[in-house]
């Protein structure tokens, strides 16, 4: 692999979870959302992540990642009983959105932390390629 491949793969793997993150933002703003006026509650969001080949025509072995979709999460919403609430249903119960706060920080935290190491990569590799010019002026 050519050391200008490295940045390619890092660099998919940077917009990847910079998305990753958009989305956990997403779901941590609307976590103690209630049911809108059409009667659905927000649904949490995930990433879905796929393999995606860098550079196919001078080294096919490069793969990055690229996010193949967003999908929603199907679960039901937290339902708390609150008849006085202005968006309870004719039962008398609230539908919140089903975010899971925790799960969504260790998302952020997981995110945050293969973003900073893709950048760590992509500093690693420059400061690799300034050396090699180095070498070339002695």
């Amino acid at each position: 692999m050519s050391m200008f491949q490295i940045f390619n793969v890092s660099g998919s793997a940077v917009s990847a979870q910079s998305q990753r993150l958009n989305v956990v933002a997403s779901n941590l703003a609307n976590a103690d959302t209630v049911a809108g006026p059409d009667g659905q509650a927000y649904k949490a969001r995930q990433v879905l992540f796929q393999t995606q080949l860098v550079g196919a025509g001078q080294d096919p072995g490069a793969a990055g990642v690229r996010v193949a979709q967003i999908t929603e999460d199907p679960t039901q919403g937290r339902r708390v009983h609150d008849p006085k609430h202005p968006q309870a249903d004719a039962e008398g119960y609230v539908t919140y959105s089903n975010v899971n706060s925790v799960e969504e920080m260790v998302n952020m935290i997981s995110a945050s932390r293969s973003y900073q190491n893709n950048i760590e990569v992509m500093t690693t590799a420059k400061s690799l390629l300034l050396k090699t010019l180095q070498l070339g002026q002695s």
